[in-house]
């Protein structure tokens, strides 16, 4: 379907229509079967408009798998780069900083069920990394770069 800004040139009117294609306006206008809505003149040409281009269903920056695969990406680089890989010690090392035994830097690690359990009733901030955002492990426990 296209969709034509048209104009009466009987009074003047712009008014908006679609066809089929654009041989279908030409036959309709040929035959008199487009009518101004306004004066019921027969006497009608197109505007000029610039096209309606409809995008693609899965362009690139639209497109929801692209965008969370580049969103998790940036996620993982970022943790990897400012975090410090503590392992299976995250519920010490969290503990440790939220007691004040230890400097407050931000960590990432693993814990058990009942670890975060605890953790969430002490009220340590602590919240799960979905997977995707899991930049990989370092051996070492070593700050990653």
């Amino acid at each position: 379907m296209i969709r034509y800004a048209l104009e009466c040139r009987d009074c003047e009117t712009g008014f908006e229509a679609w066809f089929g294609s654009s041989s279908v306006f030409e036959t309709q206008v040929e035959a008199g079967q487009v009518e101004c809505p306004h004066c019921g003149g027969h006497d009608i040409r197109k505007q000029v408009m610039a096209p309606s281009v409809r995008p693609s269903e899965r362009s690139g920056a639209s497109d929801p798998e692209k965008v969370f695969g580049k969103l998790a990406a940036q996620a993982r680089q970022h943790i990897a780069e400012n975090y410090d890989y503590v392992g299976d010690g995250f519920a010490e090392e969290a503990r440790s900083m939220y007691y004040g035994e230890r400097d407050h830097r931000p960590i990432w690690g693993e814990t058990t069920a009942d670890e975060r359990e605890s953790l969430k009733e002490e009220g340590v901030p602590a919240a799960p990394l979905p997977p995707a955002f899991v930049p990989p492990k370092s051996s070492d426990k070593t700050k990653l770069n």
